[in-house]
């Protein structure tokens, strides 16, 4: 994965007065556990109504290269004939490293209000996939079924969330997504999986469709609403008098974008790192940059035994009376050997 440029990191750094969406949910957030969200289906859109319409879909993600915060995959649906109209024209979509933080944080509270147009004709739904739960995958042992890596757990995320759409009774025709890697290997799989939909898997997706865009936004304010709550919570909560210098300085939280190229990141992981359990459900432990900290000199080596479940014995153990100890019943239970004398 290409480093983020400078001005990429700046834009991936979460502003301080962002919309909190309902895609956030504090309580699973800070346990560590990966969820999903969906919005209220406008009935418009339920494939059982007479008046219901094609629907298309697009699906993106945010956050996938930060060694802090959760990776979120973002679905949007809404009318095939509303697509242009309503998401180009009228609230001016695009690509979320296209608009500014401000801009984004504004459609998603759109999307969110009820009585706006957005809420009443559109759908989206998030999978938010926990800093814990990617670097479990990552480092699963191969005991376990070996790494489930970022790429596998992506496309789950993915087919749950445009399933989830299915199965609330949505008509959906066209399915858009915006790949990472080669998207004719990940249109095929997506086609075994929804043979009735026409889909498109295309790189920069988010610039080219509409609906693309408009989830790309969904996960882009999830994940930065995500790591307010975090920071808040985790990071260091600031007092009272930091808190109102933020908001009129417009300064961001100290753990900068969650990059490892982002000094500010960087710099936070060291002076917040516990020798031994390293930090909290908001890093990503199989990331190089956390691996190489808790394995360097502030780190303390923990070796950790193998689970023994108190049962070492053999089977043959209970057929042989050799090296038995006098008046073991077990080593006699199924008779001693006769000799050639008895012959």
């Amino acid at each position: 994965m290409e480093e983020p440029t400078l001005a990429e990191i700046e834009h991936e750094t979460p502003p301080s007065n962002i919309f909190i969406p309902p895609s956030v949910i504090p309580s699973s957030l800070l346990s560590g556990r990966s969820y999903t969200h969906f919005s209220p289906v406008p009935p418009s859109l339920l494939a059982s109504t007479e008046k219901s319409v094609p629907v298309c879909l697009g699906v993106d993600e945010a956050g996938r290269g930060p060694v802090l915060g959760p990776m979120v995959y973002g679905i949007f649906y809404l009318p095939l004939p509303l697509s242009d109209p309503l998401l180009r024209q009228t609230h001016h979509f695009d690509d979320s490293k296209v608009l500014t933080a401000q801009v984004r944080s504004s459609l998603m509270q759109k999307l969110s209000t009820a009585g706006s147009d957005l809420y009443q004709s559109c759908g989206w739904a998030t999978t938010l996939l926990s800093a814990g739960d990617i670097s479990a995958g990552m480092m699963r042992p191969s005991n376990a079924g070996g790494s489930y890596n970022l790429n596998a757990q992506a496309m789950d995320a993915t087919v749950e969330l445009i399933q989830g759409v299915y199965d609330r009774g949505v008509n959906i025709q066209e399915i858009y997504v915006d790949t990472i890697g080669q998207p004719a290997a990940y249109q095929k799989k997506l086609e075994r999986i929804f043979p009735t939909a026409k889909i498109t898997v295309a790189k920069k997706a988010d610039s080219l469709y509409p609906c693309v865009s408009a989830a790309s936004v969904c996960a882009k304010v999830t994940r930065d609403a995500a790591l307010e709550v975090l920071w808040k919570t985790r990071g260091r909560p600031p007092t009272k008098d930091e808190e109102k210098d933020r908001k009129e300085e417009g300064t961001d939280m100290e753990w900068g974008s969650g990059y490892p190229s982002d000094q500010r990141c960087v710099t936070w992981l060291r002076g917040n790192m516990h020798p031994v359990f390293g930090w909290g459900p908001e890093c990503r432990f199989s990331w190089g940059t956390a691996k190489d900290m808790l394995e360097g000199p502030k780190g303390v080596k923990v070796d950790w035994p193998v689970d023994d479940d108190g049962d070492t014995h053999r089977l043959t153990d209970f057929f042989t009376a050799k090296d038995q100890e006098e008046g073991d019943e077990l080593g006699t239970w199924f008779g001693t050997p006769a000799g050639l004398e008895a012959f």
